[in-house]
């Protein structure tokens, strides 16, 4: 009666013992789950050797492909700029637009680079970094034009965009128009209003003086701006170690002057003069 007594205690003692290690065991494995979550998001770029950066290529003069196929723009100096402050290199992902934010939320790259509007709706899902170039929607129409000077002369006609952009969100709320019609990239939207298929594009100021300036006489920009928006890049909600990082490095490089160097390159002016 003794020994079955004894081998009763200690089979609960051994029970006891059992599930303290797996409490134990499932604490550690808890508080190691805690510990990766919470992993700084500009050291984990940082152990990498590399940022990877989400863009529309087809974008100039902010983001596109020269005659050789090299990606160029003053996105991508700013991007190489700034990554040179980080210590890290650079990989470039070109991404159609229309698909580039859910790229993002699916971890594809750590960052987009490429002329992105700060909007009230995006940043329920993003972070940006302080405005870095004010851009808008201006309208363009071929230098003969003489029948449109503002939106109001829309009515009846054909309005080009790029899809998935906030000149689409402009034109949406906008009546009057035989059509509105969409393109994955500007390259096709400008090339379609110099062959006379649409009667104007709406675009980025930058984007359609990029066209005019290198295409002389085929274009012109209507002076007023259907909006103004403040251009930012963008992150996912949890990365803002890495944000912030990337905002000091972008502060830094406007500081010391790089910025208007690469601006007065792109577009023929410094932006941040009077900034």
């Amino acid at each position: 009666m003794k020994k079955i007594f004894s081998m009763i205690i200690i089979l609960i003692l051994s029970v006891s013992i059992f599930a303290g290690c797996g409490q134990s065991s499932s604490k550690t494995t808890a508080s190691n789950s805690n510990t990766t979550s919470k992993e700084n998001s500009l050291d984990r770029v940082k152990k990498s050797g590399k940022i990877v950066v989400g863009v529309d290529d087809t974008y100039p003069p902010m983001e596109f492909k020269d005659k050789e196929n090299k990606l160029v723009g003053y996105d991508v100096d700013m991007v190489n700029e700034i990554a040179k402050k980080l210590g890290v290199n650079v990989e470039f992902v070109p991404t159609a637009w229309d698909g580039i934010f859910m790229a993002l939320q699916s971890k594809k790259f750590d960052l987009i680079q490429s002329s992105v509007s700060i909007t009230d709706e995006r940043k329920k899902s993003m972070i940006f970094t302080q405005p870095y170039i004010y851009g808008g929607n201006a309208i363009f129409v071929k230098s003969d034009n003489t029948t449109i000077n503002s939106q109001d002369d829309f009515k009846d006609k054909i309005i080009g965009c790029q899809i998935g952009t906030t000149a689409q969100d402009v034109l949406s709320k906008m009546s009057g128009m035989k059509e509105v019609k969409k393109y994955n990239g500007m390259t096709e939207a400008f090339l379609d209003l110099k062959n006379g298929r649409i009667d104007a594009v709406v675009s980025d100021p930058q984007v359609g003086d990029y066209y005019i300036a290198s295409q002389k006489d085929k274009f012109k920009k209507i002076k007023s701006l259907l909006n103004q928006e403040p251009i930012g890049v963008a992150f996912r909600k949890d990365d803002t170690d890495l944000r912030d990082g990337y905002q000091k490095a972008m502060d830094e490089l406007k500081k010391d002057g790089t910025l208007s160097k690469l601006s007065q390159k792109w577009f023929g002016y410094d932006i941040y003069k009077d900034n």
